[in-house]
């Protein structure tokens, strides 16, 4: 009986142990370590329909060969990434397709590489880059005045990726104790010539910039330069500094020399002026304890038009609508889109703009949901864009979007001669 009672002991105390054998978890050193590989991609759908002012100046001029009331259209986005790292060397490469289909501009495709570039890092205070990518100087959310670099992101949607130019980058970084923490400095090579960045300025030139970074008493400031070349010369710093940790305080001051802008004077002749600019941003970021977010900026773009140019810019617009009415001859509309894909086009044409963007993480309670509104105000002709937006992440590598666009102005201002009354969007974007 004793036999029997010691061999229950021993299969109750092994019958535990040889389930857990069966269904232990077997440690695989690969499973931690870091792959030297990555690859991802984004999908997005997004259409778009616009409600349009018939009476606007930049709907004569877009739509006087083919007028509508509304104009919807069909976008897609497709962008791939991948990189690769092995010891001190790695390589990124992002790929960008936009689709994009409308009764007006039936469809288009274009692909580039936003980004493609390698990278030496011979040690943690050296790194050396050469290729394609977008150095995101400046500290503002909607405008960056001291981003002598980059192409101008959108101010109506400041998230969205934008292609780079090809150059060498070279940074520099050390740490101290005291109250500069840490300096940095960041040289840049950009070659302008045929098919080498021969968007970015005057070609055969190869010019020289850079940026020196300091954390001082828990600030963060860049003092930046671009030196004459393919574009003017120019110079200018930004800060960036938490008063709380839930209240921050960050602003950009830019000089350009001898900026060349041409314009239209009253009687429509196209003119010249070159003169010394400056172009300054100052901003606030606040979140409250219930996760409100307000973002609110105000942006001097001393390159900008003012309100007469502006509108002697819409008076030749309106009288070359006339003359193509009364006589077939667009000649003057022509001049006018050429106008357009230069400074008259930009997204943010004249001198002084404010911008405010509030959102609000989770109202109610409701998971994954995230409500904000931005308005876009022009303080030299009191003209506003209003845009509220529903965005939803509620399901896994998926985003919903839903934005609309309500755009207010009288005649003569900017945005009451947008071509479009109304803009309703929706974005559904897949990360994989």
């Amino acid at each position: 009986m004793k036999r029997i009672a010691i061999l229950f002991l021993i299969l109750l105390l092994s019958f535990p142990a040889a389930v857990l054998a069966e269904e232990s978890y077997t440690f695989d050193v690969a499973e931690t370590e870091k792959k030297p590989y990555h690859f991802g991609g984004y999908v997005e759908l997004r259409p778009v329909l616009n409600v349009l002012d018939k009476d606007a100046a930049l709907y004569q001029l877009q739509y006087y060969r083919d007028p509508r009331s509304t104009l919807m259209e069909w976008n897609g986005r497709f962008q791939l990434e991948g990189s690769y790292e092995k010891g001190i060397g790695s390589v990124f490469v992002k790929t960008n397709t936009d689709l994009r289909y409308s009764s007006f501009a039936n469809g288009n495709e274009r692909t580039a590489i936003f980004d493609g570039y390698g990278t030496l890092k011979p040690s943690p205070s050296w790194k050396f880059e050469v290729g394609k990518k977008t150095l995101k100087w400046g500290k503002g959310y909607a405008w960056n005045p001291v981003n002598f670099i980059d192409r101008p992101k959108d101010p109506y949607d400041p998230d969205l990726p934008i292609e780079g130019y090809i150059m060498a980058t070279m940074d520099y970084i050390r740490s101290f104790d005291g109250p500069l923490k840490t300096f940095s400095f960041t040289p840049v090579i950009i070659p302008v010539y045929d098919h080498i960045n021969d968007d970015f300025g005057v070609n055969n030139r190869v010019n020289a910039a850079g940026k020196v970074y300091l954390l001082l008493y828990d600030t963060d400031l860049d003092f930046i330069f671009a030196a004459d070349g393919s574009r003017t010369a120019r110079m200018g710093m930004d800060f960036s500094r938490n008063i709380t940790t839930s209240f921050e305080i960050h602003g950009e001051l830019a000089y350009i020399r001898d900026y060349q802008q041409q314009f239209l004077d009253a009687n429509g002749t196209l003119q010249s002026r070159t003169q010394n600019v400056v172009n300054s941003l100052i901003g606030i970021r606040h979140l409250t304890t219930f996760d409100l977010t307000t973002i609110l900026e105000y942006y001097h773009n001393g390159s900008g038009f003012s309100v007469v140019d502006m509108n002697n810019y819409y008076s030749y617009i309106r009288q070359g609508y006339n003359r193509y009415n009364s006589t077939g001859n667009s000649q003057m509309l022509n001049v006018a889109q050429n106008l357009a894909t230069g400074g008259y086009g930009r997204l943010s044409p004249m001198e002084d703009y404010l911008q405010l963007r509030l959102s609000q993480k989770e109202p109610f309670d409701i998971l994954y949901f995230t409500p904000a509104v931005t308005v876009m105000f022009n303080l030299d002709d009191q003209s506003y864009n209003i845009t509220p937006e529903l965005l939803y992440t509620g399901i896994t590598n998926l985003e919903l979007r839903f934005r609309a666009g309500f755009i207010r102005g009288s005649r003569d201002t900017e945005f009451g001669e947008k071509a479009n009354d109304y803009r309703f969007e929706f974005r559904a974007g897949y990360y994989f």
